[in-house]
């Protein structure tokens, strides 16, 4: 009560105001925006990050029934409409906002992703019967003792959700502590996984075992990862080599370097092929296609102070793992990736002997890949259950 009246004064003030705010302020009254087949589902995701990794889920939901998605961002919605999904901004929560967007649209479900709850929202949607459901969630140590301080306001939220799906164990237990029954906990799901889960892998075939990529290099890598590619070469004559710089524009100077040491190539480019022994992929949107090529990937961005790139993405190709010292953005994956057998670390002075030994190696090759992805897949989870229940709570849903 204290809480929707004090966000009632906002709502009318910001009415008030909203005429000479512009339009996005509109639209987050839900004063205006643009049609919205009702009765469907409503996927919440605050910006660009949290809607790139519910797309999986946001393209099953729409499979079978209307699907409306908000976001707190402008750039979040210019995704979900390149994405070719209904998109508006998210109602503010004032209850004048949240009234007119739920009579908008009509939800059946509302689909939430990560931490994006809302003590309006969440009640007036739980008044008119809307599911709610909650997908990656996560909450820190720190954010849940804050929390704990206002019981009043977080509990009441949590025992209106019908189905939470957490990221991991900590956020799990946390949220239970907090209030959520037990009856909605799903199972975990790490949502930016889900995309590269559902990569199918390529075929192990031979000219695959003979493919080394070195993916996403930042300045100061590519000499590194070359060198140790001409060292293999030397035992591994029709060993080949594919060479994707993280920013393309580089690729003139990376074709001089090359060029400057007498190193035949082809550059993609340029429209060169993909037979070439030396490719230089200097494109952008291929990178799939370089993970498929190669039996070994270094993963770049990590012999340089960058804190390294993902590892999922080759994992998902079935791709053995060679990666730098540096992969602090990425810490908790490598580590576990190599406690698994399926990354090696390296530094810059090792790279080229441990590359020649690996591409030596299929078999070790091949079940360093096979060890990537089957953890791929047990860090991602199924999101075929959570899909079913989301279905089974929309109105008019065969599922």
């Amino acid at each position: 009560m204290i809480w929707r009246g004090a966000t009632a004064l906002a709502g009318l003030a910001l009415r008030g105001g909203s005429l000479l705010s512009g339009p996005d302020l509109r639209e987050r009254l839900a004063l205006s925006g643009p049609p919205i087949t009702p009765g469907g589902i409503w996927l919440h995701a605050a910006s660009v990050g949290e809607l790139n990794s519910a797309r999986v889920l946001a393209k099953a939901m729409a499979a079978e029934r209307p699907l409306t998605i908000t976001t707190n961002s402008t750039t979040g919605r210019a995704l979900a409409g390149k994405l070719g999904y209904p998109a508006t901004l998210a109602p503010l929560d004032v209850p004048q906002a949240v009234a007119r967007f739920l009579a908008r649209v009509e939800p059946s479900v509302l689909v939430t992703v990560e931490n994006e709850l809302w003590p309006n929202r969440s009640a007036m949607a739980g008044e008119l019967g809307v599911a709610q459901v909650v997908v990656g969630a996560r909450i820190s140590e720190r954010s849940a003792a804050r929390w704990a301080k206002v019981p009043w306001l977080i509990g009441p939220m949590l025992k209106r959700i019908d189905v939470l799906s957490a990221q991991d164990e900590a956020s799990e237990e946390r949220l239970l502590r907090l209030g959520l029954p037990s009856r909605a906990v799903a199972g975990r799901l790490n949502l930016k996984l889900l995309g590269p889960a559902k990569v199918t892998p390529p075929e192990d075939g031979p000219m695959r075992a003979r493919t080394v990529l070195a993916a996403s290099t930042h300045e100061g890598e590519d000499e590194i990862v070359l060198d140790a590619y001409l060292s293999a070469r030397a035992a591994i004559p029709d060993l080949r080599f594919i060479l994707a710089p993280r920013h393309p524009e580089r690729g003139g100077a990376i074709a001089a370097m090359l060029a400057a040491r007498g190193l035949e190539f082809g550059r993609r480019s340029r429209g060169d092929g993909r037979e070439a022994q030396i490719l230089l992929a200097d494109t952008l949107g291929e990178m799939a296609d370089w993970y498929a090529a190669a039996g070994i990937c270094i993963t770049c961005g990590s012999f340089t102070d960058r804190g390294g790139h993902t590892p999922w993405e080759p994992a998902a190709s079935r791709c053995a793992i060679l990666y730098g010292p540096n992969v602090s953005n990425h810490a908790p994956d490598y580590r576990d990736l190599a406690g698994a057998g399926a990354a090696m670390r390296c530094d810059p002075g090792d790279l080229a002997l441990r590359l020649s030994a690996l591409a030596q190696d299929v078999p070790a090759q091949r079940r360093m890949g096979q060890a990537a992805r089957a953890l791929l897949l047990e860090r991602a989870g199924d999101p075929s259950p959570l899909i079913s229940r989301i279905r089974s709570f929309a109105r008019g849903s065969l599922a």
